[in-house]
């Protein structure tokens, strides 16, 4: 068996492996490259394998640099099946259209303003080429078993969003074990991922690898944000991620203002795709920790903004009140006509709720930039900023060290991925000391033999 790492080697996205036994060629992820610009050209650049000699693809989970590169492949020639879980495929069918729309928008805005090389300039894909993908995605449950080609392969529960998964791939020769995204031991949500079984190698996400989420109650943490920003009669602004993150927000307000921590001031979620992304978790009750009422319960503690119309007037009001808007990083979305109004004001408060890419406006606003540039206008930073890494959906270092430990037995080798090089390093050197063996980082388009 062979693995070339195509994405997530120095960096936390586009998440790409292609796993080769026999003449059986699988790709686990097919994910977007995102943030830096150096980065984002690699989604323009051709795989070193075509489309059309895939077999199949893995997919570990839906957010966008594990799942965004799909569109491209069955465009250029992908006739294999897409096999993920249940819910994974019904987030795809909210995520990969709205992406494709978006690359259109950015084209659009790049012929208009003359920026792109080429007039008028393309999207990498459109909502239609998204469309055309979601026909060729296959469920498959924790655990049920598949058979593709040389291959054998399993998803397990890897934690982190709703219907994440480890990915098991098997030949004749052992067993590789892609964590995908793992999540945390102690999510608000998620249950935590399962230990790995007894595999040879382990690809490894070293996203936290670096760093812990710390102790505090995220519960508590929020509440107390609420309560100060009240106070100055302003507004908390949440940019969030869609997928996982507004609900894990939704859940922390709601247990906050049901323990008394804050004022119940009125919350408002201003992202289309987060509203529908909600709904999933009452239709996916069996993939998460809540029961049916919590989950019913923790969705009515907002007020779910669904129209353009709605969102203007609410980009209008003042506090107090609780803005939960995508994106998470503040590359795009609603957010924005959001940050371009509050973020001039102090007596508001921007939450920066989890990991911010490098090359972001959230990392920029992260690291305390007086001012970011938003449709073309520098927009001056005077409200407090937060970034709270206590709702992170990954695993920190102390989890994924655990994770590994748990393992049946010590892997052959294992490689760490998805991560920023000082954090990957990080994670090597502490897994070096604490477990007596020293894991590999790969280089971008690195080939390596499993033997």
């Amino acid at each position: 068996m062979k693995i070339t790492f195509i994405g997530a080697v120095g960096t936390v996205t586009g998440s790409k492996f292609l796993v080769e036994s026999g003449r059986t060629r699988v790709l686990v992820d097919c994910g977007l490259f995102q943030g830096l610009k150096q980065l984002r050209r690699r989604n323009w650049q051709p795989l070193p394998v075509r489309a059309g000699d895939i077999d199949a693809i893995l997919l570990s989970h839906a957010h966008l640099d594990h799942s965004g590169y799909l569109p491209v492949l069955v465009r250029d020639g992908l006739l294999g099946p897409i096999y993920c879980t249940p819910p994974t495929k019904a987030l795809c069918q909210l995520l990969l259209p709205d992406s494709g729309s978006i690359q259109e928008e950015d084209a659009r805005y790049a012929t208009r303003k003359k920026t792109a090389s080429h007039h008028p300039a393309l999207p990498l894909y459109t909502a239609d080429d998204a469309r055309a993908t979601l026909p060729h995605m296959e469920t498959r449950r924790f655990d049920e078993p598949l058979e593709i080609g040389d291959l054998s392969v399993r998803f397990a529960p890897a934690g982190h969003i709703l219907g994440a998964a480890c990915v098991e791939v098997r030949d004749e020769h052992g067993a590789v074990l892609f964590s995908g995204d793992l999540g945390r031991s102690d999510d608000v949500l998620m249950q935590p991922p399962r230990a790995p079984g007894d595999v040879d190698w382990i690809v490894m996400e070293s996203t936290y690898g670096d760093r812990s989420h710390g102790e505090r109650d995220p519960v508590e943490a929020i509440a107390e944000i609420v309560r100060r920003t009240t106070e100055r009669r302003g507004v908390v602004l949440m940019p969030s991620f869609a997928v996982g993150r507004a609900q894990a927000l939704l859940y922390c307000l709601h247990s906050a203002f049901e323990q008394g921590l804050c004022p119940r001031i009125p919350v408002y979620v201003n992202s289309p795709m987060a509203t529908n992304v909600t709904d999933l978790y009452q239709d996916f009750h069996e993939y998460h920790r809540l029961r049916d009422d919590e989950c019913s319960q923790v969705c009515d503690v907002a007020e779910f903004v669904r129209s353009v119309d709605e969102s203007r007037r609410l980009a209008e009001r003042r506090g107090p009140l609780v803005i939960v808007s995508a994106s998470g990083m503040a590359t795009g979305g609603r957010v924005l006509h959001h940050l371009r109004a509050l973020a001039p004001e102090p007596e508001n408060t921007i939450v920066l709720p989890g990991f911010q890419a490098a090359g972001t406006r959230g990392a920029d606003i992260a690291a305390g930039a007086s001012s970011v540039k938003i449709y073309g206008h520098w927009v001056p930073i005077r409200a407090e900023v937060v970034q709270l890494d206590l709702l992170s959906a990954h695993a920190d270092r102390e989890d994924l060290l655990g994770w590994l430990q748990s393992a049946a037995r010590a892997p052959r080798r294992v490689f760490l991925v998805h991560g920023e090089p000082v954090a990957a390093d990080s994670l090597r050197l502490a897994v070096k000391d604490r477990l007596g063996y020293e894991p590999h980082i790969p280089e971008y388009l690195e080939s390596v033999e499993l033997d």
